[in-house]
């Protein structure tokens, strides 16, 4: 386990050459749930919604997705699509990450001076619940990445598993053991992006 914060936060990639064999003292539902417990959210709204993808689901999610992906793109790309798509597959799970837009319509209502802000924060508030688990994942060892598909998933998603209407899927998270350590991404200067007023 490491203390640091900031040496957590530098463990965390994005792992596309994942495997189905996580360490097997860790708990990936208990990790879901306690991030779930504690992420951050304007006016404490809460409107993050998961739904945990194991085994056959698991498989199911990327298969669907692949044949989507592969009845629009181009005859060129379907090689690229299939390889992409097999590495999340090979995964031990997935995690779609939803906002329930109801709680933001009915923010929107309640609080109209912020109307307009709502869906930015209840974005944000997910962004922060991704990269908890995220850098949660890779204190255990775990490797993800962040997918979208979505909006061209999402009906078939909601449909194949049963998901309510107000749920609006943002993001998709593959996860498993580490097969391969991805090479470090080159940084900008940081005079470049970095500004310090005293």
């Amino acid at each position: 386990m490491t203390s640091n914060i900031l040496e957590l936060f530098a463990k965390r990639h994005s792992f596309y050459d994942i495997n189905d064999n996580i360490p097997v003292d860790t708990n990936v539902i208990d990790i879901v749930k306690e991030a779930m417990n504690i992420y951050p959210s304007s006016f404490n709204a809460q409107e993050a919604r998961l739904v945990l993808l194991l085994g056959e689901n698991h498989k199911k999610f990327w298969d669907i997705t692949k044949n989507k992906l592969l009845q629009t793109a181009p005859q060129d790309k379907h090689t690229g699509i299939d390889e992409r798509i097999n590495s999340f597959s090979k995964g031990f799970g997935t995690i779609l990450y939803f906002i329930d837009i109801n709680i933001v319509k009915d923010l929107e209502q309640k609080y109209s001076l912020y109307a307009e802000n709502f869906t930015t924060w209840a974005n944000q508030s997910n962004a922060m619940l991704q990269y908890m688990i995220w850098t949660a994942f890779a204190n255990q060892q775990i490797g993800a990445s962040l997918q979208h598909y979505n909006p061209l998933i999402d009906e078939e998603i909601k449909k194949e598993f049963n998901i309510p209407d107000s749920w609006q899927l943002v993001a998709q998270m593959p996860f498993g053991g580490i097969s391969s350590i991805p090479k470090a991404h080159k940084t900008e200067n940081l005079e470049q992006k970095l500004i310090i007023l005293r």
